[in-house]
C-alpha cells in the first residue's frame, strides 16, 4: 500500500500511532506516519461512520484529521511528525473547546464610499 521512497533519508523520528511506536523519516508528515504504521484508516465521519484515511496529502481535502497530542481535528498531512507525537485515529465528531474560538471574527476596514461626480 504505502512503501518509503528508497532514498528516503536514513534519519528517523518515533512516534506514537493508536499506541505503536513507529520510526518514520526525519521530515515526514504525520499523516504518513499514521500510513507507515499500516492503518487503513484515520477517522470516522461523524454522519455515517465511514471509514477516512489521508487523501491529497496537501492540506486541501481534511480527510485526514486526527488527534495529535492530544487535540483533535488536526490535518495531520500538514503537521510534521516530531520525536514523542502521539497521533490518534478520529472517531466520529469532536467537541470544539469554546476556549479555542475567538469571540469574534477579525474585522477589516471597509472603504469609504468615494465622492465625485461621473
Amino acid at each position: 500500500m504505502f512503501r518509503p521512497r528508497p532514498d528516503a533519508p536514513a534519519a528517523t523520528v518515533e512516534v506514537e500511532v493508536d499506541g505503536r511506536t513507529v520510526r518514520v523519516p526525519e521530515g515526514a508528515s504525520a499523516a504518513a506516519a499514521v500510513l507507515l504504521a499500516g492503518l487503513a484508516s484515520l477517522r470516522d465521519t461523524p454522519v455515517t461512520g465511514s471509514a477516512r484515511a489521508p487523501y491529497c496529502m496537501m492540506g486541501v481535502c481534511f480527510e485526514c484529521l486526527a488527534e495529535i497530542d492530544g487535540v483533535p481535528n488536526r490535518q495531520s498531512c500538514m503537521i510534521a511528525a516530531l520525536p514523542g507525537m502521539r497521533i490518534r485515529r478520529q472517531r466520529g465528531a469532536r467537541d470544539i473547546d469554546p476556549e479555542d474560538v475567538p469571540r469574534t471574527l477579525p474585522s477589516f476596514p471597509i472603504p469609504a464610499p468615494r465622492s465625485g461626480g461621473a
